[in-house]
């Protein structure tokens, strides 16, 4: 199977095991491009595709990168990697095996990613939406501290638990049509600058594809959309 193919039943299938997912794709992380981010409640699944034609040269550097932002990761392989997809990846990834007829069966179970940091994962949220969370529980604004000094005051503050649900709540409601807005046409050409550079967490927001859909999903009307 082709990556284009593998892509609609692997989302059919997070519907069904989690009802409410919000799916972002080619989601620059660190060094790699993750596939597949999965937006639960109160975690984040990162989830690497293999295709019958895809090898596992970079996937050493992809697994490292995902362990840094994911809660639970798979790898999603077609039938030719079955047998061996497992030994590439660490214990605690899951495998997912996708067969040509669209079946989606969990060869593996995903373990709980202890690898992963809160402070990191808090990195995947835009400036307002960081900012959301500081006044939903009335702390200050914080307006020209670096994104670092903030995290660390919710971190201090906040159960780590409901921080997390606070993050993906603000990933939920993500809106991605602000970037037609003019008065974020600046902000937008800094990004685009950043990401000739190959650095920083907004370099691939032109990039990045999303599905704006959360809920149960109807085969076929997939939304998906690209930043401009």
């Amino acid at each position: 199977m082709l990556d284009k193919d593998m892509r609609e039943p692997l989302f059919d299938y997070l519907d069904t095991e989690f009802g409410k997912v919000r799916t972002i794709e080619e989601k620059i992380i660190k060094k790699s491009r993750a596939d597949v981010l999965a937006i639960t409640d109160g975690a984040i699944i990162g989830i690497e595709i293999k295709s019958d034609a895809d090898t596992y040269t970079r996937l050493a550097t992809q697994v490292k990168d995902y362990d840094k932002y994911c809660d639970y990761c798979y790898i999603a392989v077609g039938e030719s990697h079955r047998l061996h997809a497992a030994e590439h990846v660490p214990d605690h990834w899951g495998v997912l095996v996708i067969s040509p007829d669209g079946d989606v069966r969990q060869q593996r179970e995903a373990n709980l990613n202890k690898k992963v940091k809160l402070k990191t994962q808090l990195d995947l949220l835009w400036r307002p939406e960081l900012l959301s969370i500081q006044l939903k529980y009335g702390y200050p604004k914080y307006a020209n501290k670096k994104r670092s000094v903030i995290y660390d005051y919710l971190i201090e503050r906040l159960d780590e638990e409901q921080l997390k649900r606070d993050m993906t709540d603000q990933l939920f409601e993500r809106d991605y049509t602000v970037f037609d807005i003019p008065a974020l046409k600046k902000p937008h050409a800094k990004a685009e600058k950043k990401k000739k550079s190959g650095s920083g967490i907004l370099a691939e927001k032109s990039l990045l594809h999303v599905s704006h859909y959360v809920g149960k999903r109807t085969s076929g009307r997939r939304k998906r959309h690209r930043s401009k």
